[in-house]
């Protein structure tokens, strides 16, 4: 058992963040410090998801023209269908996007431990910490989103089923490599195979979207929208001939505080007004001259971009201005001055109207892992002042941190949406794509290294805490299901239901999270 005072350390810490002078001040207000880079870290990484969202949006808007030939009158009928699948999209863009800052974070660890026979323990703490904080904070949050009374419930319960089961055997999984097959150790093969089991998830729960036979569950779906992207709103259809006035176009200025809300376009009625709905290129290219299309595009996009930095420079926002409180408003004035570097920063990613939002899509990703980078070195800093184990903090801090856009985008879902299926398929599904991507994808980097220099395998340090967080994990993780079991049994829904009933559900499924927590990061430090 390590005694208390080796947890907190009284040895010098020598390494520094920004200059070697900060080793000459106190560890108690250098822990201070970094603990606040840290959290400013943090608002920038939810800035940056943000536009990462509205980016993601417009990908997944993308339609492609079908023409079809009827075989008796040989007439062509020409329909824009839609380019993504409602389950695949949130599989994979919406699961990866929110998951990003884990994935990028556990990347960063692997290629600086890259050489060495011991993976980083700073990745995989984070990812099981996240999976942990997705499954409990965020249920717990989404059950009392809705108003007093309304019930929402996952429609197309096989699809769940599927992503759950996935879920669950990712943790499994993990468990068999960490201390069945080869303890302690991973082989070239088995992070290989870690990875490729992403693949298989994303087969299955297309196949049961589509009801493939034999390999899919025969359970019907109900009230969920035939489309994942809706049609465009009236707003912004124009008339034939008309000219495209981008200028009209509302942006949302995500660095203000108003998140992008990427599950307006599963809503029935998508008027969001906090929303930049953008005509496509193929009705464009019905509505006016190829040449002067270009043109007329170029123009506003430069115009669009140079307003993002107008708006980013700008502290006195409309909203602000409703505030009749001076304290307020003068917090509301210090708050968007403290976020004035990140927006600034971020304007100078690609304004999403720009190929489908591919372009936004991609520096958004280069940006988030860039503060992952961050992060990384920050953690390390603190865990050398402090002496807390990285293993801890990586549980509770980073977990918490990395996973602020996975509760924003169900939080939303839960608010938006008519069925829950969106925001406990992001759960789930974010779960699933933190063991094979976030872990799977660190290792094999690892492993391949060091197969093809040394002959060995990766070894994991504290491999025994680790497989100890798994198993609380896994049996914490079975009674937060059986809670939703119970409410769609009583309730007929898993979100919302009785005032009473949310907060008390609320209220376990946080106590859930404690526990793991507790009980990791006292395994993790010695004490039991």
């Amino acid at each position: 058992m390590v005694p208390f005072s080796n947890i907190l350390g009284h040895e010098k810490c020598e390494s520094y963040l920004i200059f070697g002078g900060e080793t000459t001040l106190g560890d108690n207000f250098r822990a201070f410090f970094y603990f606040l880079c840290l959290a400013y870290c943090f608002i920038g990484l939810s800035a940056i998801t943000a536009r990462f969202f509205q980016s993601m949006e417009n990908v997944v808007k993308h339609t492609r023209k079908v023409v079809e030939v009827d075989p008796v009158t040989k007439t062509e009928t020409i329909r824009h269908e839609k380019v993504w699948n409602y389950t695949i999209a949130d599989i994979s863009l919406l699961a990866f996007g929110t998951s990003f800052p884990q994935i990028s974070l556990a990347t960063i660890d692997a290629i600086q431990n890259i050489g060495k026979l011991y993976a980083g323990g700073l990745g995989p703490g984070t990812l099981v910490g996240s999976a942990a904080f997705d499954l409990f904070p965020i249920h717990a949050v989404c059950v009392v989103v809705p108003k007093a009374g309304e019930l929402k419930k996952i429609a197309d319960l096989g699809v769940w089923l599927v992503e759950l089961f996935w879920s669950f055997w990712a943790y499994i999984w993990l468990y068999i490599i960490l201390e069945v097959w080869t303890p302690n150790v991973v082989t070239l093969w088995e992070a290989l195979l870690t990875v490729l089991q992403y693949g298989l998830l994303l087969t299955h729960a297309y196949a049961q979207d589509k009801r493939w036979p034999y390999i899919s569950l025969p359970i019907a779906r109900d009230e969920r929208p035939e489309d994942w992207v809706p049609e465009e709103t009236p707003y912004f259809q124009h008339e034939a001939h008309a000219e495209v006035d981008f200028s009209d176009i509302k942006h949302v200025n995500e660095e203000n505080g108003d998140t992008v809300d990427i599950f307006s376009i599963h809503s029935e009625n998508p008027t969001d007004p906090l929303y930049a709905r953008v005509p496509s290129i193929n009705d464009e290219a019905e509505i006016l001259d190829k040449a002067k299309e270009t043109t007329l595009v170029d123009t506003h996009l430069l115009t669009i971009w140079r307003q993002q930095f107008l708006d980013a420079l700008r502290l006195l926002r409309p909203e602000s201005k409703k505030i009749k409180n001076a304290c307020l408003r003068l917090a509301c004035i210090f708050w968007q001055l403290l976020i004035l570097p990140w927006r600034f920063l971020f304007a100078f990613v690609p304004p999403c109207q720009i190929a489908h939002g591919w372009i936004s899509f991609i520096c958004s990703l280069l940006f988030i892992s860039g503060i992952a980078y961050v992060v990384t070195k920050i953690t390390d800093v603190i865990s050398c002042v402090t002496g807390i184990n990285a293993y801890v903090i990586a549980f509770t801090a980073l977990a918490s941190g990395t996973s602020w856009p996975d509760l924003v985008a169900s939080k939303i879902a839960a608010e938006r949406q008519k069925t829950a299926d969106s925001a406990i398929a992001n759960i789930t599904c974010s779960n699933s794509v933190n063991i094979y991507v976030g872990i799977g994808v660190p290792w094999l980097i690892d492993t391949l290294y060091n197969f093809i220099a040394y002959r060995e395998p990766l070894r994991i340090q504290n491999a025994g805490g680790l497989s100890f967080s798994l198993i609380v994990f896994f049996s914490t993780s079975v009674g937060c299901i059986l809670v939703l079991v119970l409410r769609r049994i009583i309730f007929g829904a898993e979100l919302g239901g009785p005032r009473l009933w949310a907060w008390i559900t609320c209220a376990f499924f946080m106590l859930l999270w404690i526990i793991f927590v507790v009980l990791s990061s006292l395994k993790v430090s010695g004490f039991i």
